[in-house]
């Protein structure tokens, strides 16, 4: 059974959840549960190190930072549950939504093995390569620590830096 398209409709439920929610709680459950989502889908399409940031940042860190902002505020009693719709900008979301639907038919199957990535010369070159100029025994380390190496230090200083703001804000709560 594929997953992709019920992870797909599952992404933009918790993405539609998010932005018609009214009440903040609900409202940034449905944006964890969407980060979560995308998380999912990073690590479908094979991109685990990006997936592994999504989660970490997206439903991790950032979620926590809401809450603890939304736990310092005071919600009035009564309020609505959902917002009410823009009819024009909901319109214009929907034609975006269904252009870029279309160009899904486009895209290779996951796992193909004759797609663009899997028969160009840098994959070539990697594979054929990455064993003796990286001195490791896994290619996908050699790519990621070695000729990807500032991308990957790129997302580590991210991760780093989203766990120390998150240190920040919380000061001596976590500490004491």
């Amino acid at each position: 059974m594929n997953i992709e398209l019920p992870l797909l409709a599952f992404v933009l439920a918790a993405a539609l959840a998010t932005t018609v929610l009214r009440d903040v709680l609900a409202s940034i459950i449905a944006f964890a549960t969407y980060s979560l989502g995308i998380a999912v889908i990073w690590v479908v399409l094979q991109a685990p190190d990006v997936g592994l940031t999504e989660a970490a940042v997206g439903a991790g860190v950032t979620t926590v930072l809401f809450l603890l902002t939304i736990a310092k505020t005071v919600r009035p009693s009564g309020e609505r549950v959902f917002e009410r719709l823009d009819l024009p900008a909901l319109g214009v979301s929907v034609v975006l939504v269904g252009v870029l639907l279309l160009t899904l038919g486009g895209l290779p199957e996951i796992g193909n093995p004759d797609t663009a990535v899997l028969t160009s010369e840098v994959t070539t070159y990697y594979l054929e390569n990455a064993y003796t100029e990286a001195g490791v025994k896994n290619a996908v380390t050699a790519v990621l620590a070695s000729y990807r190496g500032f991308d990957t230090l790129g997302e580590a200083v991210v991760v780093y830096s989203a766990g120390v703001g998150l240190l920040v804000v919380l000061g001596k709560e976590v500490f004491a």
